[in-house]
């Protein structure tokens, strides 16, 4: 296989609570992909809790000293901090920005986890790694399996575009991050009306009433424009998106079977990275359609 050398070679993972949870397949197909490019992800030792979503609910200076305590092991290391989770990445930049632009959160702060910490380590998602630093001819060329004619609907939910002037990441009304990767992938993306429509976050367990309303309107959207999957790069959206389709059945007696994967999941099967490991067995809805249209452009 095609090996890479990014820009900057390693860098600091940070994958995240959810990673050996409700998000495995996520964190599995981040490892594999970056393996299978040439990136060298270092696991921060002694990582904690980020404080999504509960954190910046409760304690302003919480929500910073949370990430920030992670932040600062990363700045030992010297390296760019890297997340594949949406809420994680929310923080972290949310963080940063509080902690440079406000001295009294700084000072609260470094009290709270025993150094001072300026903010100054940078926080990157794995999708701007893979666009800025790998970039999108050097994946284009590495695919084995193109996703010809698979429709993806590709979903940035809330965290990864907002609030637009702190993370900075894509445009937060139309992104098209995920859209380039999937058609770096020989997949179809297809335009849609609802890529930043909000799914109901952590309101998944409290308020389950609310969140099979917006993801089965999101659901609906994403049927009647004809896709075939759903692509995320945020865990909870993922796990409404996936888990929630039997509530909206049972409820309303909709029955979607629209497949919610991770875009480094397709990134993986592009790549020639088996499904099992890339975690596609993990899913609620399974990804047959998915892997069926994948297997047929490889053998076509």
């Amino acid at each position: 296989m095609t090996r890479f050398e990014p820009r900057f070679v390693k860098y600091a993972y940070y994958p995240g609570c959810s990673a050996e949870s409700t998000a495995r397949d996520m964190h599995q197909s981040t490892l594999a992909v970056a393996a299978a490019l040439g990136i060298e992800m270092i696991e921060p030792k002694g990582w904690t809790c980020c404080g999504a979503t509960a954190g910046h609910q409760t304690d302003r200076v919480l929500a910073a000293a949370l990430p920030a305590a992670n932040l600062a092991k990363i700045k030992d290391m010297g390296l760019d901090c890297v997340v594949n989770c949406a809420a994680c990445y929310n923080r972290m930049k949310v963080a940063n920005h509080e902690i440079a632009t406000e001295l009294g959160i700084r000072s609260d702060v470094s009290d709270a986890i025993g150094r001072d910490y300026d903010g100054s380590v940078k926080v990157r998602h794995f999708i701007e790694v893979l666009l800025e630093d790998v970039g999108l001819e050097k994946i284009s060329s590495a695919i084995k399996q193109p996703l010809k004619g698979l429709k993806v609907a590709c979903y940035y939910g809330c965290l990864l575009v907002r609030p637009p002037k702190v993370v900075n990441f894509d445009d937060p009304e139309n992104p098209k991050s995920l859209d380039k990767l999937v058609k770096a992938i020989g997949g179809e993306s297809i335009e849609w009306p609802y890529k930043v429509e909000c799914c109901g976050g952590g309101l998944s367990l409290s308020r389950t009433d609310v969140v099979v309303n917006l993801t089965d309107s999101i659901l609906g959207m994403a049927k009647s424009s004809g896709a075939d999957c759903i692509a995320v790069s945020c865990p909870m959206c993922q796990v409404n998106l996936d888990l929630r389709q039997q509530d909206i059945k049972k409820e309303t007696g909709r029955d979607y079977q629209i497949p919610v994967v991770y875009i480094t999941q397709l990134l993986g099967l592009g790549l020639g990275i088996s499904s099992k490991k890339l975690g596609f067995n993990k899913l609620m809805v399974p990804a047959s359609k998915v892997l069926e249209k994948v297997e047929v452009s490889s053998n076509g």
